[in-house]
C-alpha cells in the first residue's frame, strides 16, 4: 500500500558530549513498536557514535537502518551527503516509521532544516521536531566560553564589544532552533544546577519551549517522537547567528585521531585525558581502547575533565586497535602536545 503521509524526522542536536548518542540508544531500545532509522553525523574522520548505536540495533532498528556520515557536517554537505543518505533510507523495502538524525556536536541545526525543502525529499519527509540537549551541569557552570570570567570582564569594560565565542554561538544556535530542550546530566547538576541552567537557557530562547531534566537519556519515546512541529515551515521563529550567510564554516574547531598502544593502566589514561582538558582546553575525547589482558574493548568518553569509561563488547574479529578522537578549538589542537600528554 502506498501513502501520501510524510515520514517524520526528529533532529537531535546538542553540544559536544551533551548525551545525544545515549538518548538515541534509549529511543532504539524503547521505541514503542515504531520502526526507526538513524542517521548519525560526527565531527572528524573516525566514527564512534555510529558504532555505539549499531551495538544496540534490534528488530525495530536493524543495523542497516543506522547510517553514518563521518568527517563532515551534514548541514554543510547537503547535496553530497545528506540528501543521498536520506534517499537511501527512504528506498528501504520496509520504510521506517520515524527517522532520527543525530547531528555532530558542532552542527548548526537551522541550515539542516533548510535542506528539507530540497525537491528530492520535501514531499516525503517532515521535521517532526528539533530536540536540543544541554549538559545542565556545564550550562549552570557557564562553561560555554573558555574563560567566562574574562569574557564578562571584557564586556563590562566596553559595551561596544561583542565577545561571543565559537562555543557559545553554537550552543545558542542549537537552543534557538529547538522545540524541546532536554537538560542532561541532571543527576550531576542537582536541583540548584537545573534551576540555574533553565535560567541561562530561557534567557537565550527566542520563544518559550518545554525544558525537561534527563538522566542517562531515559525519557518516554512518546515525549520525543510525535511533536508534529513541521519545523521546516517555521524557520523564521528559529533565529541563528548565521542567518543571511551563504554557508558557514567549522574552522574554529579541529579534531585529531590518536592511535594508542594497548593500555595497561586505565587510571593513568584517564588522568592523561583529564590533563588534556585542563592544560590544553580539549573539549571532547572519545574512542575505543584495547586493555592488556582484557577481551573486551573499553569505550572512553570525556567532556572536559569529566571522563567516563566502560567495557562495552568483545573485540571479537575486530583488530585490537586503540583510537582516541580528540576535539577542541582550532588554536588549542596541537597534535604533538596531545601525543606527548598521552605518552605516544
Amino acid at each position: 500500500m502506498t501513502t501520501l503521509a510524510k515520514i517524520p524526522v526528529t533532529v537531535v542536536t546538542g553540544f559536544l558530549g551533551s548525551g545525544k548518542t545515549t538518548l538515541i540508544q534509549h529511543l532504539i531500545r524503547n521505541a514503542n513498536g515504531k520502526k526507526l532509522a538513524v542517521l548519525v553525523n560526527e565531527f572528524g574522520s573516525e566514527g564512534v557514535d555510529g558504532d555505539i548505536l549499531k551495538s544496540c540495533a534490534d528488530a525495530n532498528c536493524p543495523a542497516e537502518n543506522i547510517v553514518e556520515l563521518a568527517n563532515g557536517c551534514i548541514c554543510c554537505t547537503v547535496a553530497d551527503d545528506f540528501i543521498p543518505a536520506m534517499e537511501q533510507l527512504l528506498a528501504r523495502n520496509v520504510k521506517p516509521d520515524h527517522i532520527v538524525i543525530e547531528t555532530s556536536g558542532l552542527a548548526l541545526p537551522k541550515p539542516l532544516l533548510k535542506a528539507f525543502d530540497w525537491p528530492e525529499i520535501r514531499s516525503r519527509i517532515t521535521v517532526d521536531g528539533v530536540i536540543a540537549l544541554a549538559d545542565a551541569e556545564a550550562v549552570a557552570a557557564g562553561r560555554f566560553a573558555p574563560d567566562p570570567a574574562a569574557v564578562d570582564a571584557q564586556r563590562a569594560a566596553d559595551d561596544n564589544l561583542d565577545h561571543e565565542t565559537p562555543l557559545s554561538e553554537v550552543f545558542e544556535d542549537q537552543i534557538a532552533c529547538a522545540d524541546l530542550v532536554l537538560l542532561t546530566k541532571a543527576d550531576l547538576a542537582g536541583a540548584e544546577g537545573i534551576k540555574a541552567a533553565k535560567a541561562v537557557i530561557a534567557a537565550e530562547m527566542p520563544r518559550e519551549v518545554p525544558m525537561l531534566p534527563v538522566v542517562d537519556g531515559t525519557i518516554d519515546a512518546r515525549v520525543i517522537l510525535g511533536l508534529e512541529a513541521a519545523a521546516e515551515n517555521d524557520l523564521a521563529a528559529r533565529p541563528s547567528h548565521h542567518d543571511g550567510e551563504e554557508e558557514h564554516e567549522h574552522d574554529d574547531f579541529n579534531s585529531v585521531v590518536i592511535d594508542l598502544p594497548e593500555v595497561s593502566d586505565v587510571d593513568a589514561l584517564v588522568a592523561s585525558i583529564k590533563g588534556l582538558a585542563r592544560e590544553q582546553n580539549v573539549l571532547r575525547a572519545k574512542g575505543y581502547i584495547a586493555v592488556e589482558g582484557k577481551p573486551m574493548r573499553l569505550l572512553v568518553q570525556s567532556v572536559g575533565e569529566r571522563v567516563r569509561h566502560q567495557f562495552d563488547m568483545p573485540w571479537g574479529a575486530r583488530a585490537r586497535q586503540s583510537k582516541l578522537v580528540v576535539i577542541g578549538e582550532h588554536a588549542d589542537i596541537d597534535e604533538a602536545a596531545i601525543r606527548a600528554r598521552l605518552g605516544v
